[in-house]
């Protein structure tokens, strides 16, 4: 038998992002998101309130940075979500993160994570909160590079985060081949 829980925004996994951005005067910036996922083949999209710090920096900016929080920064990813720049300036410094700039947009990449998409923003509905980046480059410190020179999940260990049990899981283990396993049924 099933539970019914209701219409609520469940799913697994939801990737916990790090969306890092610059201020008109050049500082940077960071917010914690789990509301996103890919919308096209170079495309980001998000659920962002636009009374976020880093939502205005992405509207004056263009541009943003999304990393993959690493179970190894839980604590430091989860500080970036829960404390707003609008109150706190240096919540990067206080969460021991550091930046440097993108070279393919005007936005900070957060050293610590090693992972990241360079964006461009498409749109961004007020009403809705969604926000569309354009992907111009991922790139992948070679601490995550695999063998075949390839980003390797065991190697990252991105975090997915669970809206249940307002907890955060650590993604890694492989179950089966995607476009292959399949084949068998056919």
């Amino acid at each position: 038998m099933r539970k019914n829980f209701g219409a609520k925004p469940i799913t697994y996994p939801q990737p916990v992002f790090i969306i890092a951005t610059y201020d008109e005067n050049g500082k940077a910036d960071a917010m914690n998101a789990a509301w996103g996922g890919i919308a096209d083949e170079n495309q980001i999209v998000m659920c962002l309130s636009s009374y976020h710090k880093t939502v205005k920096n992405v509207l004056a900016k263009k541009a943003f940075t999304v990393s993959m929080a690493t179970a190894d920064k839980v604590a430091e990813c989860d500080y970036v979500g829960i404390e707003s720049a609008n109150k706190v300036a240096d919540k990067l410094d206080r969460a021991g993160f550091t930046t440097t700039k993108s070279q393919f947009v005007d936005a900070p990449v957060i050293d610590q994570l090693p992972m990241a998409l360079d964006c461009n923003l498409i749109s961004y509905d007020e009403s809705t909160g969604l926000l569309f980046g354009e992907i111009v480059n991922v790139g992948a410190d070679e601490s995550v590079i695999g063998e075949n020179g390839k980003i390797d999940p065991s190697l990252l260990r991105p975090i997915t985060f669970d809206p249940v049990n307002n907890a955060y899981l650590v993604l890694g283990e492989k179950v089966g081949n995607a476009f292959k396993d399949g084949l068998k049924l056919k």
